[in-house]
């Protein structure tokens, strides 16, 4: 039985490096992941497939959150994947907050250091929040200290619209979703530690209309394939 498996190992060696070479590209070099909400909506919806850059900010010791080497520094406005400080689940989100930063939400509009952030082209579309259920959504472009991205807002939903003044901590990001009234962010999760980012989201690699429950529709939204993350 040992010959047979070294054999095996043997004979299929080629295969076994490319998978393990493959797997070390994907935890410590670049990855891509799916859309499964709509909490960065307009700018990302159910159903895209997002490349991750994981060299954009650290390079970390393979499948763990040790970091070895700052490359580079995450900005306002950065699409980032992080795990979540409460619970560790995998979100993606924009950072708002820098450290040393001051942020606060007041009905809906973000104040960073005191100064109110600019909303203009506010346009109102129908949002299909579950099958029967379509509410107005309000899409605006927000103005994030030069770094313009739409944003979007539920009126009729129940949310949290209001933030008290907070200052980031050194070493850490405040985050929020691109769909304000919907949801989970630093407003819920608190601020999130530079060691909890994974990488900068950049790019829509490919995209498909999403049914939830049932799965990928066979519908491919060609327009958002190969898309730069605004």
């Amino acid at each position: 039985m040992k010959n047979q498996v070294l054999n095996t190992l043997k004979a299929n060696r080629g295969f076994l490096v490319f998978m393990a070479s493959f797997a070390l590209l994907r935890t410590a070099v670049a990855d891509w992941n799916p859309i499964p909400s709509g909490s960065m909506r307009p700018t990302l919806l159910e159903g895209d497939v997002v490349l991750v850059n994981r060299l954009a900010y650290d390079l970390k010791l393979p499948l763990t959150d040790v970091v070895l080497l700052h490359l580079g520094e995450p900005q306002r406005g950065d699409v980032v994947t992080l795990s979540s400080p409460a619970g560790g689940a995998r979100l993606i989100k924009r950072i708002v907050g820098l450290p040393g930063d001051r942020v606060a939400v007041r009905e809906g509009q973000v104040i960073l250091n005191g100064q109110p952030l600019a909303y203009t082209g506010a346009q109102t579309h129908g949002e299909t929040l579950a099958p029967g259920w379509v509410v107005d959504a309000v899409r605006a472009t927000e103005d994030l200290a030069g770094h313009p991205h739409a944003v979007q807002f539920l009126p009729a939903v129940t949310a949290r619209r209001d933030f008290a003044e907070r200052v980031v901590p050194a070493g850490q990001y405040f985050l929020l979703g691109d769909n304000r009234d919907n949801s989970e962010d630093s407003r819920f999760i608190g601020t999130v530690p530079r060691e909890n980012l994974i990488g900068r989201a950049h790019h829509v690699l490919v995209a498909a209309d999403w049914l939830g429950e049932d799965g990928w529709r066979l519908a491919p939204r060609f327009g958002r394939w190969v898309t730069a993350i605004r």
